[in-house]
């Protein structure tokens, strides 16, 4: 992915990485955020579609246009009609995705960096459930479309928000900072008919301070392609974890395009169900 000037004066010069340690508060991001919430912000949004070459034919405009430039990031589009069966595992997003082997006990790899199911959950007890399993990472970009929906039908059985500092998700950052351990995240944990267990996680990105989930509390149900939530400004990433020998990747998220990364679309099937596995 093409590295920017000012990312790579951040992560790449002492006098960046000096300045870095302020801007990742998150109360920095809040800032940014409040800004991007005015309607002074809006003469952003016609380079924005510019520099990222967003088309504009499927988003749906409010009436009096967007009120704030976060308002047009966080826009919505029409929705195409969905098609999957009981068994497929859909895309929550647009993105860049990649799928990962959870090995080596639980410690993985994700965009060169290491680190274990507990540190990312902070729950030892769920990462043990997850060994063995797959990791199916969802990078995105600022171009992307920013809003992401459930990938399975099911019910929420765990949830949990955790803080943190907020970096760039770039493969720049990912190299010399543990960026999936430090961001702010949070995740559902859902309990699936075909699937087993899923955990459904965002990660929180530089000047991405608001993850903005719907409420859905323990117990509640969830739907598959039912929208699940938005990210506010910059890139940011989701990701599923799914247990051992409960599905059977798409073929082109184990093909090695883009470093490892395969685009996708939301609402793509990226995964079916393992014939014979037990519902839950």
């Amino acid at each position: 992915m093409r590295e920017t000037v000012w990312i790579r004066f951040l992560y790449r010069t002492w006098v960046g990485r000096l300045f870095l340690k302020c801007l990742v508060r998150p109360w920095v991001s809040r800032a940014a955020g409040r800004l991007l919430d005015t309607g002074c912000s809006r003469f952003l949004i016609p380079h924005f579609i510019r520099a990222n070459h967003i088309g504009t034919e499927d988003i749906l405009v409010p009436e009096g246009g967007f009120s704030s430039f976060n308002d047009f990031f966080a826009r919505e589009r029409v929705r195409p009609p969905l098609q999957f069966e009981k068994g497929d595992l859909i895309c929550p997003c647009d993105a860049y995705a990649s799928c990962i082997p959870i090995r080596r006990q639980t410690v993985f790899d994700i965009k060169h960096t290491k680190f274990t199911l507990e540190e990312l959950l902070q729950d030892r007890q769920l990462a043990g459930e997850f060994r063995d399993g797959w990791a199916l990472v969802f990078r995105l970009t600022p171009a992307h479309y920013h809003r992401y929906c459930y990938a399975a039908d099911g019910m929420i059985v765990g949830k949990r928000r955790i803080s943190g500092v907020l970096h760039c998700v770039r493969p720049i950052a990912t190299r010399g900072v543990p960026v999936y351990i430090q961001n702010a995240r949070e995740y559902q944990v859902l309990c699936t008919e075909r699937f087993g267990k899923l955990v459904q996680m965002e990660v929180g990105a530089l000047l991405v301070g608001r993850i903005a989930n719907h409420k859905k509390d323990i117990g509640g149900l969830t739907r598959a392609g039912e929208e699940k939530g938005y990210f506010e400004f910059g890139g940011s990433t989701v990701l599923l974890l799914v247990q051992r020998n409960r599905i059977r990747p798409d073929e082109r998220l184990c093909r090695k395009e883009r470093g490892g990364e395969t685009a996708v679309r939301q609402y793509d099937v990226i995964g079916r169900a393992v014939s014979g596995s037990d519902p839950v």
